[in-house]
């Protein structure tokens, strides 16, 4: 499980030599944002897309982010670099690829999502709330809620909710979520680290009676966010292209007696991180 690659794909190869990864036996699931603010966001798309089902995504903000700017709904923010890909003869069918892959995975024993769950969510309604996400993209009318994904409210879950209200709570809580109430209500502006949560908030994975506890869970998104001493919480967004490392949580086979896989979390440093100053 890889943490937020931003476009670096020089690190991410450095990386899987690193780990002797091989295609023919191994998986590697990037953790969301894949693309954007690095070097080489086409380079990781068209790897990703190569290696087909020995590399499994998750869709992070800057993934969807690239898909609103590619059908003409937002603009390219100035520190974006997404303008290779976009020019790129493949970029169609590189688009259509990544607006495939869902927002949520549970393999291995593990819940896999790009930002965080809301604490009402168990992680099997978590991969179904993400299954009626990549429904509704996969159909011939995502244009139409890419156009209305924007926005903070609704701010809480609720199960009535319907159409664009109910795919916009899935998408926020999913890919933008670091703090959230007791009751799981959203707060968006604070990106410090979690120490710094707002009056009446706390890191998603601290509110007490969320039914994930017990749960493996690996994000990324939060790299501002030191490693949680939680048990079975692994952050692996470790700022990669802030100057950061790129990290990987290797699982290693289950041995005899072993009642879960051994985990060994990898690191190499991206160029920005080697940068004076």
């Amino acid at each position: 499980m890889i943490g937020d690659v931003q476009g670096c794909l020089a690190p991410l190869q450095r990386l899987l030599d690193k780990v002797g990864f091989s295609a023919s036996r191994d998986t590697v699931y990037l953790l969301g944002d894949l693309v954007n603010r690095g070097p080489d966001s086409l380079g990781v798309l068209r790897w990703a897309q190569a290696a087909g089902s020995s590399a499994r995504c998750i869709l992070g903000n800057h993934d969807l982010h690239l898909l609103a700017v590619a059908h003409g709904i937002r603009k390219a923010h100035r520190s974006d670099t997404l303008a290779p890909l976009l020019q790129a003869p493949d970029a169609p069918a590189l688009l259509n690829w990544l607006r495939q892959q869902p927002l949520a995975r549970l393999e291995h024993g593990w819940l896999m999502v790009h930002a965080g769950v809301l604490p009402q969510w168990s992680a099997e309604e978590t991969v179904a709330l993400s299954a009626e996400f990549t429904r509704a993209m996969g159909g011939p009318e995502h244009r139409n809620f890419l156009a209305v994904m924007y926005g903070n409210l609704p701010d809480t879950w609720h199960p009535d909710l319907r159409g664009d209200d109910r795919l916009r709570v899935v998408v926020n809580a999913l890919t933008r979520l670091r703090f959230c109430s007791a009751q799981g209500r959203m707060e968006f502006e604070t990106k410090d680290g979690s120490g710094d949560a707002p009056p009446g908030y706390m890191p998603w994975f601290d509110v007490p009676s969320r039914r994930t506890a017990g749960q493996p869970i690996a994000f990324g998104h939060w790299s501002t966010l030191r490693q949680p001493r939680r048990a079975q919480v692994l952050a692996l967004d470790t700022g990669c292209v802030w100057g950061g490392c790129l990290s990987t949580a290797v699982l290693r086979p289950l041995q005899a007696g072993e009642a879960a896989h051994a985990l060994e979390v990898v690191q190499v440093l991206c160029p920005q991180a080697q940068k004076p100053g």
